[in-house]
């Protein structure tokens, strides 16, 4: 079992911690200082040992930040964690604060009238995060100071150690590409731009230029560690050589200590990359001719080859298998005599049956009633839930796989649903339908394609507070960047990218509802004006319920794609089945009249 269901924090824990950084604070004569979900590789999610915002604060989204000030902690979250937040931190010593609709650099104009500095670990900071911070605080006399040792640090006694998880080849016939052939690739590229070198930060970049998967992060197959590839191909690494052990050496690739990296940039000499998004402050300050640009894995792991997108397919294949013998038996219970950790551990009891589960690609979100308008819920032992008549059941679940990553959403039925809930799941569904349908040029983003998920909710005064999808990796992070179907994704989607496609709408305290498949960008056929233009191809295979549709709001056109959707996933998932699940999924998969 790889998923636990105890809970990592507690707020009673935060009062006496943050006395103890407000006393570390003033020791070194700050007047605050910001506490990141971070770590030195701006990766979304981290290990144990840079877990310093649920350390301090109890909040344990994937995103998020505190600003400790001596009369005042701020913690700021994004839409997804609005409630969680609020279960979570000590509301008497911490103050939730609406992100990003509340910058830093403004809450901390309203916090502070006369000088002040603040403190920061230009580690775990962007030079991107920090510049746009102190663009705000121009014309007051509030300062942002880097730390040569993190406060935070300096009070954790039993700080975890930094992940040493080993390496494993990530073979040839999955990745489609060599190491060496990667590597010549991007350093043919920095010669054309006159660059000597550029350097590598992320975690997820570092194992796909190496073909490499590794475990310093559970749910994420990478590889915790800093490169600065030069225009010759060379490649110098910086991380624990334990992490290696058992791997060949390469021709070309020098392994150093992590230690090593810092003054390994002070001496190189030439224009050097480093991406201001991604890289930590710290690196820009080391480069003696640094020179923004971005990361230069970033497209080129974005955009899946052939074998990448054949073993996804796969994946997803096997995976839809898996969710069909859950739903099966999902539908045979007695629902309202089970929980949500139940239902989480059926589901990975199914993924595992398959004999290629790996991991989870994150914790199965598993909620039911008020828990599903918690958009990234967690289930534990004391939120636990048992399902209740009338019910929508939400399920967001994935597995890493030897040939890929996936990331389903389910919204199902318990028992006889209200109409105005079954109204609201109509709705979603046709927003990820649109999404599914969508046909645009080239040159199209994310934030140009994300209020078609979202015009059928807005007819009924709906919406949802996060973006309709987020990137994928090829068996790497189910969260990848660079693109994303959001109104600030502004990068154009281009053949190869998948995506997520996951509309929602949540009701505090009452219900959620999420449907989500992941789609792949390809070519699409010719039609009208002789332009390059682009479309869908949906690689999730698994029913969507069809008992909470109010099947007078679709069209024509939706219900035909959801019948035809459903007819090839009777087609490629029924043989892959048991028969009482092969029974089930034809009823599951009947035309919608």
């Amino acid at each position: 079992m790889f998923q636990t269901f105890t809970a990592t924090t507690s707020p009673e824990q935060g009062p006496p911690r943050l006395t103890a950084l407000r006393a570390e604070i003033a020791a070194r004569g700050l007047t605050g200082f910001i506490v990141p979900r971070a770590d030195a590789h701006q990766g979304e999610y981290v290990s144990p040992h840079d877990e310093r915002l649920a350390w301090l604060t109890g909040f344990t989204g994937s995103a998020g930040f505190c600003i400790v000030l001596p009369d005042v902690a701020g913690v700021f979250i994004d839409g997804r964690y609005r409630e969680q937040v609020k279960g979570q931190i000590a509301l008497e010593a911490f103050t939730p604060v609406p992100w990003p609709e509340t910058t830093p650099e403004s809450w901390l104009r309203a916090q502070i009238s006369g000088p002040a500095v603040i403190g920061y670990d230009p580690w775990l900071h962007t030079p991107d995060e920090i510049g746009k911070i102190e663009r705000g605080l121009a014309g007051t006399q509030i300062t942002l100071a880097p730390q040569v040792r993190n406060p935070v640090d300096a009070i954790w006694p039993d700080q975890p150690a930094p992940a040493v998880g080993q390496v494993r080849r990530h073979p040839l016939e999955l990745a489609g590409q060599s190491a060496e052939e990667k590597r010549q690739t991007l350093a043919a590229a920095l010669r054309a731009a006159g660059q000597a070198a550029t350097v590598i930060t992320l975690a997820d970049s570092l194992a796909w230029l190496m073909n490499w998967r590794g475990s310093d992060i559970i749910r994420n197959p990478v590889v915790q560690g800093f490169a600065i590839l030069h225009d010759d191909a060379r490649l110098d690494l910086f991380l624990d050589p334990a992490k290696l052990r058992g791997l060949p050496e390469e021709p070309g690739v020098t392994c150093h200590a992590p230690d090593a990296f810092e003054p390994a940039l002070r001496g190189l000499d030439g224009a050097v990359r480093f991406d201001p998004a991604t890289a930590p402050v710290q690196v820009a300050m080391a480069l003696a001719q640094g020179v923004e640009g971005p990361d230069p894995c970033l497209l080129a792991k974005a955009r899946k080859n052939a074998a990448e997108l054949d073993g996804m397919r796969a994946a997803h294949r096997r995976d839809g298998a898996a969710m069909v013998e859950f739903l099966c038996w999902y539908d045979a219970q007695d629902l309202t005599a089970l929980t949500e950790i139940d239902m989480a551990v059926k589901l990975e009891a199914c993924r595992a049956a398959t004999g290629q589960l790996l991991d989870l690609s994150f914790d199965t979100i598993s909620s039911t009633g008020p828990n599903a308008a918690i958009n990234h819920y967690r289930v534990t032992e004391g939120t636990n839930r048992r399902l209740a008549e009338g019910d929508l059941f939400l399920i967001d679940s994935g597995g890493q796989y030897p040939d890929g990553t996936t990331d389903i959403t389910r919204t199902l039925p318990v028992g006889r649903v209200a109409r105005n809930r079954r109204a609201a799941y109509t709705r979603v569904l046709q927003g990820m339908i649109a999404i599914s349908r969508a046909r645009f040029p080239r040159g199209v983003a994310g934030a140009h394609l994300d209020a078609l998920a979202r015009y059928p909710l807005w007819l009924d005064g709906l919406d949802y507070d996060h973006g309709t999808g987020h990137g994928v990796g090829a068996a790497l992070s189910v969260h990848e960047g660079p693109v994303r179907l959001s109104r600030v994704s502004t990068l154009p989607l281009e053949p190869g990218m998948i995506l997520s496609n996951e509309p929602g709408y949540y009701r505090a305290g009452a219900f959620g509802i999420r449907i989500e498949n992941l789609v792949v960008v390809k070519e699409a056929e010719p039609l009208g004006e002789p332009r390059p233009w682009l479309d869908f191809e949906t690689i999730t295979l698994c029913p969507i319920d069809t008992r909470l549709i109010l099947p007078e709001l679709m069209t024509p056109e939706e219900t035909a794609w959801l019948n035809a959707y459903h007819a090839r996933v009777l087609d490629e998932i029924g043989p892959l089945v048991s028969g009482e699940a092969r029974a089930w999924l034809s009823q599951a998969c009947a035309p919608l009249g």
